[in-house]
């Protein structure tokens, strides 16, 4: 089993909650009516599919971007349900947040194998 890297673990564990998210916030979507079931479920499915790709390639900057690509689209979904520019934005927060601390803790975990004490 090979060791995951700091960026994976962390985006990992935002991308899985965010998942929970959209699936509740599709749910929401679909019992208002905002938009054809169709659309609806399609859009839903479509989001969430794009996060588990995101999970699995975070291992590779693409990764983080298309976890990235999540977060805009999420903020998006305000359009038909307001509370998830809210909820888009916040987990943007902590998106940005948690790939520049990985960063941080790569780059010095990277620094002190280079340079030991």
């Amino acid at each position: 089993m090979r060791n995951r890297s700091v960026r994976e673990s962390v985006g990992s564990i935002v991308l899985g909650f965010e998942l929970i998210v959209l699936f509740l916030g599709g749910l929401v979507a679909w019992g208002l009516h905002v938009a054809p079931s169709a659309v609806v479920i399609t859009g839903g499915v479509v989001l969430i599919a794009l996060a588990i790709v995101a999970i699995l390639t975070l291992r590779y900057r693409v990764g983080a971007r298309i976890g990235f690509a999540v977060q805009v689209l999420a903020i998006l979904a305000g359009i038909w349900v307001h509370m998830m520019f809210i909820v888009g934005a916040l987990f943007l927060a902590i998106w940005i947040y948690a790939m520049y601390s990985a960063d941080k803790v790569e780059r010095q975990k990277h620094n002190e194998t280079e340079n030991p004490q």
